[in-house]
């Protein structure tokens, strides 16, 4: 139990502060601080067999870790990622953002008294590409499990703390853009 207490409040500790702490501590706290990594989702299951079983990487691990804490100590659970919509689904809905910003681009060189009205599409819609591509990250399962929660925590910025844990994400395009024919 020692142990777990002292590898939490190793973890919680200043990044650039790791040459104060003694080497001699990696063998009481190796196991019990990769586990509480773990349940803290600053580290990935798959970097276990690297991360914090050698005693020369001591600090360095250490250093890592504590900056992934404070990094990510507000960042949503991993599992926060999968209240939105899978990853297959999600690149159908950038290819044809990207599809509709190709379109657009080439309208605007028929149309340069309307250049900024172009300019102003493009940019929406660049922005909608950059809030579903956090989507997309985050719900990656090949990626780290750090990366999937830092790509959250970005979304949750971009879009708003109430829109994020509402689950209503912006159309993957400029809805508001398109005319209805009649």
């Amino acid at each position: 139990m020692l142990s777990y207490i002292l590898a939490a409040a190793l973890l919680v500790g200043d990044p650039d502060e790791t040459h104060h702490v003694d080497p001699e501590l990696f063998h009481l706290v190796n196991f019990a601080a990769q586990q509480i990594a773990l349940e803290w989702e600053i580290i990935d299951p798959r970097e276990v067999r690297w991360v914090l079983t050698r005693s020369e990487d001591f600090h360095s691990d250490l250093r890592m870790l504590r900056n992934r804490n404070r990094d990510l100590w507000d960042a949503p659970s991993a599992a926060d990622a999968l209240r939105f919509p899978d990853r297959a689904s999600i690149n159908e809905l950038l290819s044809f953002n990207r599809g509709y910003r190709q379109h657009v681009d080439v309208a605007m060189a028929g149309f340069p008294h309307r250049y900024w009205e172009f300019k102003a599409v493009l940019q929406e819609t660049d922005h909608l590409y950059k809030v579903w591509d956090l989507v997309r990250d985050a719900r990656c399962e090949y990626y780290y499990i750090t990366v999937q929660r830092r790509a959250l925590k970005d979304l949750r910025e971009l879009i708003g703390m109430e829109a994020y844990y509402r689950g209503n994400l912006p159309p993957h395009v400029p809805l508001w853009r398109f005319q209805q024919i009649r």
